[in-house]
């Protein structure tokens, strides 16, 4: 595990931390996040990214697959896939610690060209092995450039390249590789995946996504659920309940108006879907949120 990496992302939290923990920097998709507690279970549909852990541990399940993963590990998603996430490990004299970095399709694909063919293995669209020191020195230098802000829209863009360049030539590089790929199935998912996450709250008929995609609505089927593990369908449901508990856990939002903002025209059945995918009534969620914050 990198100490100077970890000394100087514990330096960045300490000024810039939201009271959620979270420090975004002025380098796009570039994050840093802390945590003094174990949290409880997050639910998200992640976007392709790698998650440099400094402190502490996590663990993230994606369908039947586990993975638990601490200091000097990073955690590989080279799909939108659906993540259930809890950090394990945390304390206030020892807090989780991580660096996030979303993955540059275009960058990866102008890098493997540069770089040629390599075998690729058995996709998988979730990985957590030990952090290369290539990877965690280009994030370290990367950090350290926040603290000379006039140099960031200078120098930024060459160290998050070598930093992807870094990730290409790990043990990660098959699967990123394929991201890069302009005409592979996971990149045509992918333009369907930016409407949907765009337009979530809107009726969005599958041969308008299959079109998006260059794809015929049944293949357009078949190769989504492939990538993804659900359906399209499925992933703007899940998409519309994880946003609608955000606006009501973080703005306070009454379960209607969270209901309909995202796109349901029934309440009973937003509470149905809700209930069924994070184990409890919206109404119930919300109000022991309101006790534990008046506690």
């Amino acid at each position: 595990m990198n100490n100077d990496l970890l000394r100087t992302v514990r330096r960045y939290l300490e000024v810039h931390a939201d009271p959620t923990g979270i420090a975004h920097t002025p380098i796009a998709g570039l994050t840093t996040i802390r945590s003094a507690t174990p949290s409880g279970l997050v639910h998200a549909i992640s976007k392709p990214l790698v998650c440099l852990v400094l402190q502490g541990t996590k663990q993230v399940t994606m369908g039947a697959s586990s993975f638990t993963f601490g200091a000097g590990d990073s955690l590989l998603i080279t799909a939108d896939v659906p993540i259930v996430s809890q950090i394990t490990t945390a304390s206030a004299e020892a807090p989780y610690m991580s660096l996030v970095l979303d993955l540059d399709l275009a960058l990866i694909a102008d890098l493997a060209m540069q770089m040629g063919p390599a075998a690729m293995g058995e996709a998988m669209p979730v990985r957590v092995d030990p952090t290369d020191a290539e990877v965690a020195d280009a994030a370290l230098r990367l950090m350290r450039l926040l603290d000379r802000p006039a140099a960031v829209p200078v120098l930024h863009g060459q160290l998050v390249r070598e930093l992807h360049y870094w990730l290409l030539c790990s043990r990660h590089g098959a699967d990123i590789r394929r991201l890069g790929w302009p005409d592979s199935h996971a990149s045509r998912v992918a333009r369907a995946v930016a409407v949907l996450r765009a337009d979530y709250a809107r009726p969005l008929p599958v041969e308008r996504l299959a079109a998006v995609a260059g794809m015929s609505p049944s293949s357009f089927h078949q190769h989504f659920r492939s990538v993804t593990s659900l359906s399209p369908l499925q992933f703007q449901k899940q998409l519309r309940l994880i946003e609608a508990r955000r606006r009501m856990l973080a703005e306070g939002v009454t379960v209607s108006v969270a209901a309909f903002a995202v796109g349901y025209e029934s309440v009973s059945q937003f509470t149905r879907e809700y209930r069924r995918m994070f184990g409890q009534p919206p109404a119930r969620e919300t109000e022991a949120a309101r006790g534990l914050v008046a506690a």
